[in-house]
């Protein structure tokens, strides 16, 4: 216990031993170093993540840092007022000022709370710590940082309804592990992701459920992977019954090509496997006005309709076409007053009949439109966007072939690429689906199983749940090795690679045992090699 003891404490005095393996997790003597993530926290309305002064306090006894170096301890239940003056974090009690402090400034505790910040109606709570980092001007963002995992027990519950059922919510868990670890562009340099619909729902410790944190701990550590990547995870509400390909939803975010690049994993798909594409009005038409069988039946939005006069919709483009037409997906672009409209053709359908391109015509003017969301806010109805873009119209003229009447059919909420969270709860509660099966439905030819990570000079070591007690580790040995070692829930095993991979680019795999619950896989060496643990095959 001494020599462990010693160990840890040269590895808290040289914290470079971190920087070989930035993605995963390092053990050594039993120690494990876990993936944080840094969340910015919106105001109540999730404006703005800029602020100028915040009250922090905690339920519990609550530690001060300056950066690194400690300065106070704080009693429970005591608010202390922050605010910067002269590029000086000024930290108030009772309005009287007890430190000027550089920054970044820490507040640890068990949980930690921003006075008078709601998240779904109580006071915000957070696991981890809550840092305060200057932005600009005398301003600063406030930042949550702690474990991916704790993270995750804050989102799941608040973008997936509890009732869904454990399979599900599983489900969610992966897909939401998928999003936070893969790269992004940072809206902020202080934080990775926002803690509102921009990236995740997460709202804090006070929104935790039972069953969705059970359903964060039996997928720990699990991801949803693609050719040794981690997929991009889309989710929605509802699909409808059809989900739609990637390519014909979005847009690259940087060319704004459009339709953008498929990604083979995300690719139409119908829940009933018979159901032909929609990709005409005809067939639109039809199928969003039946009620066939989908995964999809219990969404409130699985169909709906919407109705415009003539006035109705001429006053409802003319008042969006304008901001529409500054994302660059309306051609030509607008300016001034919408002329009187005639009618509205639609152009091309992905294969669940979501619109990618439609006209809008108008007495002296064809405008085009692209892009199922710009589509959706164009087309609003009482002030409200369309839930989707996966709508067939019927429209009404009179006896001069004037238009009178829009009636819009729609199927679905969202974008409806990748899982239908409604096709989920359906899939796991109804049809009793393991949480593998809904996602390999939903995201087309994935595996399951570990971050994968390239080994280094030092031990890494991998957590994860798994609920069967066989499993392969994975290994891409573009390097040329002959073979590795690793530690298995405590047991050593040396792992020999055929000669016939060498040098070949070629995957290696290896059929493990390992047991029901948590996990631990410790690699010891095998420099230069890829490496992921894939789950789920048969026991």
């Amino acid at each position: 216990m001494k020599k462990i003891l010693a160990i840890l404490a040269l590895l808290f005095m040289n914290n470079s031993v971190w920087a070989y393996i930035p993605e995963t997790t390092l053990q050594i003597a039993g120690f494990v170093k876990p993936h944080m993530v840094r969340v910015g926290i919106g105001d109540n309305n999730f404006k703005s993540y800029v602020y100028d002064t915040t009250e922090i306090f905690s339920p519990y006894v609550m530690q001060v840092f300056d950066n690194d170096k400690f300065v106070m301890e704080i009693p429970a239940n005591k608010p202390v007022e922050v605010k910067i003056s002269s590029d000086m974090f000024l930290l108030m009690i009772d309005k009287k000022v007890v430190e000027q402090l550089n920054g970044p400034v820490r507040f640890k505790a068990e949980r930690v709370g921003v006075k008078n910040l709601k998240r779904a109606g109580s006071q915000a709570l957070y696991r981890g710590e809550i840092e305060l980092v200057k932005y600009k001007q005398n301003k600063f963002h406030i930042v949550n940082v702690l474990d991916t995992e704790e993270y995750l027990k804050g989102v799941v519950p608040n973008e997936m309804p509890v009732r869904f059922g454990l399979e599900a919510l599983k489900a969610q868990s992966v897909a939401a592990r998928n999003y936070v670890l893969s790269p992004r562009i940072k809206a902020y340099e202080a934080f990775d992701v926002s803690d509102s619909v921009a990236s995740q729902v997460y709202f804090g410790a006070n929104t935790e459920k039972d069953l969705s944190s059970r359903a964060v701990e039996e997928t720990k550590g699990i991801v949803a992977l693609y050719n040794w990547d981690l997929i991009l995870a889309q989710y929605c509400s509802t699909a409808g019954g059809y989900t739609e390909s990637f390519s014909n939803a979005f847009s690259d975010p940087k060319t704004k090509q459009f339709p953008s690049e498929s990604k083979p994993y995300l690719i139409a798909k119908p829940d009933m496997l018979s159901q032909t594409p929609l990709n005409t009005d005809e067939k639109a038409l039809e199928y969003f006005k039946s009620q066939k069988d989908s995964y999809d039946v219990r969404s409130p939005y699985f169909r709906w309709q919407r109705e415009w006069t003539k006035d109705e919709l001429q006053k409802e483009i003319q008042k969006n076409i304008a901001a529409q037409s500054a994302t660059g997906f309306i051609k030509p672009a607008f300016s001034g007053k919408l002329d009187e409209i005639e009618r509205l053709e639609v152009k091309r359908r992905g294969e669940s009949g979501k619109i990618i391109e439609m006209d809008i015509v108008t007495k002296s003017q064809t405008y085009k439109v692209f892009k199922e969301l710009v589509i959706r806010r164009l087309l609003t109805n009482n002030g409200k966007a369309l839930p989707s873009a996966n709508i067939a119209f019927e429209q009404e003229f009179d006896e001069n072939g004037n238009l009178v009447k829009v009636k819009a059919y729609g199927a679905g909420y969202g974008h409806g690429v990748g899982m239908s969270q409604y096709g989920a709860g359906f899939m796991g509660s109804e049809l009793k689906m393991s949480f593998d099966k809904i996602l390999k439905h939903y995201y087309t030819d994935i595996s399951l199983g570990t971050n994968p990570v390239i080994l280094g000079k030092d031990p890494v070591s991998v957590e994860f749940y798994s609920e069967r007690k066989k499993a392969k580790i994975k290994v891409d040995n573009r390097c040329g090795r002959a073979d590795f070692s690793a530690v298995i829930n405590g047991k050593k095993h040396d792992f020999q690679i055929p000669k016939e991979l060498f040098y070949r680019y070629r995957a290696a795999e290896f059929d493990i045992s390992i047991k029901h619950g948590i996990n631990n896989i410790v690699f010891t060496n095998g420099e230069g090699l890829k490496v992921y643990v894939e789950l789920y095959g048969k026991d």
